[in-house]
């Protein structure tokens, strides 16, 4: 091998060493210049993909236990690239946040979710809220409230019908800045939910502190509820803590009679995943808020879906 190619392997590898968070020990491979040659790439097309409209925002029902009535939506983001095709969140994602992308589309997925949310609520007379995931990038920006502020101004979306959605490790990450974008944010009447919970490292006497409205159970402890005991303790430990804490409880992931059925017994409020609906366009949401939501469809389960 000559010099130049040892330096640009060399090079290669230290990309990827200083790209990482734990900053490990990396080997040059083929396999890790294909890694960050389709990096590359889609950092690039992600760049285009906002302006192209290759962005789509898909909604998720999240229902009551006891009837199935639809109180809520997740809005998700999918990307429908014009050659790779559907692109999972969990790829494009870290790439939008690591590049800064994640602003301009974090903004655009909740000014499109609250708008077409309040379309629906103008049209069949309800209430129902939107549910928008907020990166710990997107929460510590200083300008945070004032893009939330606007957003809501531009729809017309009352406050109270928005739900931020942020995981515990975001929550941690600065205890103090934490506590005073919350309160700004729970001054304008925006709720605010706890994703992902059980999986992060939050301590109880850090969460009581914060001014939150709801807990969103994770799907893996929901996942086991038929066959693991443990689990059943564990989202009954949730929901019995949360609401000693005046907290709502949602569980996401619910796929099974079973589960719904174990959930509801557990006193958990509300409820989100394929036994309800998988993530839909908007063009099919029509069809679940006519009607209320009490027979599950039948909807073929892609893995990719479960958690974004």
């Amino acid at each position: 091998i000559d010099t130049n190619k040892l330096l640009s392997n060399a090079y290669t590898a230290m990309h990827k060493a200083k790209s990482n968070s734990k900053r490990g020990l990396f080997y040059y491979s083929l396999r890790l210049k294909e890694e960050i040659l389709n990096e590359s790439s889609l950092t690039r097309d992600l760049h285009l993909a906002l302006n192209q409209n290759q962005l789509e925002v898909y909604y998720q029902p999240q229902v009551l236990s006891s009837t199935g009535v639809i109180i809520g939506f997740e809005a998700l983001l999918r990307w429908k690239h014009p050659e790779r095709g559907l692109i999972p969140p969990s790829e494009f994602i870290p790439i939008a946040e690591k590049t800064g992308l994640i602003m301009p589309i974090g903004d655009w997925v909740m000014e499109t979710a609250c708008e077409q949310i309040q379309q629906w609520n103008k049209k069949y007379n309800k209430e129902i809220r939107i549910a928008v995931n907020i990166s710990a990038i997107q929460f510590f920006d200083n300008f945070l409230v004032h893009r939330i502020s606007n957003i809501l101004k531009i729809t017309g979306l009352s406050p109270h019908l928005l739900e931020l959605e942020l995981t515990e490790t975001a929550l941690m990450q600065d205890f103090n800045s934490t506590i005073d974008i919350l309160h700004q944010l729970k001054e304008m009447g925006i709720n605010i939910a706890v994703d992902d919970f059980g999986t992060g490292y939050s301590s109880l006497s850090y969460l009581k502190q914060f001014p939150l409205d709801r807990i969103k159970i994770d799907q893996s402890f929901v996942r086991d509820l038929d066959e693991s005991s443990e689990s059943v303790e564990i989202t009954q430990a949730i929901i019995t803590m949360a609401h000693n804490l005046n907290l709502q409880v949602i569980a996401e992931g619910v796929e099974t009679a079973q589960q719904r059925g174990q959930l509801l017994t557990q006193t958990c409020e509300e409820l989100q995943g394929f036994y309800f609906s998988k993530p839909l366009p908007k063009e099919k949401i029509n069809a679940l808020l006519q009607p209320p939501l009490k027979s599950p469809p039948h909807n073929e389960i892609n893995p990719s879906d479960k958690k974004h």
